[in-house]
């Protein structure tokens, strides 16, 4: 019997993520978030917090959440961080800016200024 050869599957979601993220801004929302400074002070401030927050769950020795080893790259940065954590954390927080941006409240809320 052949055995199954696992998929590394955060991966390939971590690496989708990115152009999914690209491609709603670039091709439909059209934001400019990309050319804002804020938008880049506040992705700084969410890596700085994400590599001390994942580096101490992911830690080497004691550690809080670990990862099936076959569903990632092995690539780690930090104390342990894999890197796929650092593409969703990009995504994540890039979608939702990038909603909020658009979102009808706050574009009413600009024009009424």
């Amino acid at each position: 019997m052949a055995r199954a050869v696992a998929m590394p599957e955060y991966t390939l979601l971590a690496a989708a993520s990115i152009p999914m993220v690209l491609l709603v801004e670039f091709g439909w929302l059209r934001t400019g978030l990309f050319r804002q400074l804020r938008y880049w002070l506040a992705l700084a401030i969410v890596v700085f917090f994400q590599v001390l927050v994942d580096g101490f769950l992911t830690k080497s020795e004691g550690t809080i959440v670990s990862y099936y080893e076959p569903h990632i790259s092995g690539a780690r940065v930090g104390w342990n961080t894999p890197i796929e954590d650092f593409a969703f954390g990009f995504s994540l927080v890039t979608a939702t800016l990038l909603l909020w941006v658009r979102s009808p409240r706050r574009r009413a809320r600009e024009e009424e200024r």
